[in-house]
């Protein structure tokens, strides 16, 4: 069952203040103790103007329990904040991509991890401590399976209440089964939940997709195509993340943005 509420936890990192040195000196803590010159898995953030959010985010993925050396990559997307001083300040490796777009920063991720396996991740949602694990294992154990995608949930930062967007994420999972059932399972992929090995995703060409779609759906469906196994759903509620609302804030709020994703789920 999804949660109404959202987690003590989860709350607690969201809530944290991101210019707090603490937070910083944590991150940074917490990161060396985790740092290996040879990390099996790469997580891979995107960022533009992120200083609000970057640092919890971080935070939660240090706090990630797993038996698998990882490695955190930012890649700065031209932001005019203190997004990259942030990052910098953590201890977190920070690449500058000067080429406008989420495309082309994830490509840059992508190319400069050094982990077999690459976990998307965004700069502004919350991580549980199991989801690297829970994320990773399915890719790592099983050489059937070609992409995995996860849960997520919404942390509201406009009118709209979590007793609301308890209802509608279950809406949401409806709609996704329809998409798995009668359309394509790829466009169940998000880029701030999805995990690949990183030699298949460099074979297809990376996140380049073309127009009309996105490069997270359009991943998962190329790296199936090409042969490289079937895509597998995550449920466990342990790896469940949260995210803002805030892309549905920009389609106009709640309502508004179900009625958009409605209509291009019927073609229209």
């Amino acid at each position: 069952m999804r949660p109404i509420a959202i987690p003590p936890y989860i709350k607690q990192l969201y809530d944290l203040n991101p210019f707090d040195e603490e937070v910083i000196n944590k991150v940074n803590l917490l990161y060396k103790g985790l740092q290996n010159d040879h990390p099996l898995i790469s997580i891979v953030i995107p960022a533009y103007n992120e200083e609000e959010n970057i640092p919890q985010t971080l935070l939660s993925l240090c706090n990630n329990k797993t038996k698998w050396p990882f490695e955190i990559v930012v890649v700065n997307n031209n932001s005019i904040d203190k997004t990259e001083e942030l990052v910098i300040s953590s201890g977190i490796k920070c690449i500058l991509e000067t080429k406008q777009g989420i495309t082309i920063a994830r490509n840059t991720g992508l190319a400069n991890a050094k982990g077999q396996y690459i976990l998307n991740a965004d700069a502004d949602t919350i991580y549980p401590m199991d989801w690297i694990e829970q994320m990773a294992s399915p890719l790592i154990n099983d050489n059937s399976i070609a992409a995995v995608y996860g849960r997520f949930s919404f942390i509201p930062i406009g009118k709209t209440g979590r007793f609301v967007y308890f209802f509608y994420e279950y809406m949401a999972d409806f709609m996704r089964w329809i998409n798995k059932t009668f359309r394509d399972e790829a466009m169940n992929a998000y880029g701030f939940n999805s995990g690949f090995r990183k030699e298949q995703g460099l074979s297809v060409d990376g996140f380049n997709h073309p127009p009309g779609t996105n490069e997270d759906g359009w991943m998962a469906l190329k790296l199936r195509e090409k042969g490289y196994g079937k895509l597998h759903y995550v449920t466990n509620i342990s790896a469940l993340v949260w995210t803002t609302d805030r892309r549905i804030q920009i389609d106009g709020g709640l309502w508004k943005g179900t009625i958009k994703r409605v209509k291009r789920m019927i073609g229209l």
